[in-house]
């Protein structure tokens, strides 16, 4: 029997395309979609949805045992840049949400949990360049004081509980098949949006400010691997570093104008560069690659070829 999984915060820029993936390798009806509200047209006609709250136990539960769930993918969160805005709305729904799930996992009514951590959980005193699995976190944002603690848990519930828990710290993930969600390296995905629409883009971070970035095809690949991979093989239950390539918006900016030789940027930073200067602008996830054998299949220019080529 093929085993059912659950995407709670299927609507959102990875969730969707985590579904979508899900539902070509497992089959429509085994995969149930659901968020706080409806999504792509894609989405909702390749299988199962449901509207659903992620910090309502009940509400999960109810759809965990009507559909025999085994596994549950948690993408439900408010990100980095929203966060700030909303500092407790954040916090409320990034960790009940966790704390649902993992306390479901706790009474093994579902078998095995992933929930995605972030860079945010770094700050401004982690050694910035190629930056370690094992370091100082002191994240100054809301995302990340939330991701800090939700890694924490995790780590505490796989000791104490023995459950299954696994992660992923994402770098700022780009995509053409869903619009940003509200993130600090929402940029290097408006840029190509801009760049084929109108030839010129104003970003809102300084042109020097390198951060980890990755495609979203990789991510969803690593994101899959990793919860197909042998216990055994999982030594960090905390969340595995992850990465891909690191470049400035100068870079991304050059990358494009190759393409579109008449684009031009400006540079308009706003309250996200004091985010983006407290995140890594390089990541070491030697750790991933040795245990579950993560290799990241695109590059800068292979992102801005992919991106340009979809958009237009």
């Amino acid at each position: 029997m093929q085993k059912s999984v659950l995407i709670l915060g299927a609507c959102g820029q990875i969730g969707t395309e985590l579904t979508l993936s899900l539902r070509e390798r497992f089959g429509s009806e085994t995969v149930i979609a659901s968020d706080i509200r409806e999504g792509a047209e894609n989405l909702m006609s390749s299988g199962p949805f449901e509207l659903l709250d992620a910090t309502n136990y009940e509400a999960i539960e109810d759809v965990v045992m009507h559909y025999e769930i085994e596994e549950v993918y948690l993408m439900a969160a408010m990100l980095s840049a929203t966060a700030e805005k909303f500092p407790m709305r954040a916090w409320n729904l990034n960790m009940n949400s966790l704390f649902n799930v993992l306390n479901l996992a706790k009474e093994k009514q579902i078998a095995k949990v992933f929930w995605p951590s972030s860079i945010a959980v770094f700050g401004p005193n982690t050694p910035d360049e190629k930056t370690p699995q094992n370091t100082i976190m002191e994240p100054s944002t809301v995302y990340g004081i939330s991701k800090q603690a939700g890694e924490r848990w995790c780590a505490y519930y796989h000791k104490k509980y023995d459950v299954d828990v696994r992660s992923i710290r994402y770098p700022g993930l780009i995509s053409w098949k869903t619009m940003p969600g509200g993130g600090t390296t929402d940029y290097a995905i408006e840029i190509f949006h801009e760049a084929i629409a109108n030839k010129t883009y104003s970003c809102f971070l300084k042109e020097d400010t390198k951060l980890p970035m990755m495609f979203m095809d990789d991510a969803i690949r690593a994101t899959i691997n990793l919860m197909s991979s042998d216990p055994k093989n999982i030594s960090v239950r905390s969340s595995y570093n992850l990465s891909a390539m690191s470049f400035s918006p100068k870079e991304i900016a050059q990358k494009i104008k190759d393409q579109i030789p008449d684009f031009e940027i400006t540079y308009d930073p706003d309250f996200r560069q004091a985010i983006a200067d407290s995140w890594p602008k390089s990541i070491d996830d030697s750790r991933a690659r040795e245990d579950w054998g993560w290799q990241p299949d695109f590059d800068l220019e292979a992102t801005t070829r992919e991106m340009l080529n979809n958009l237009s």
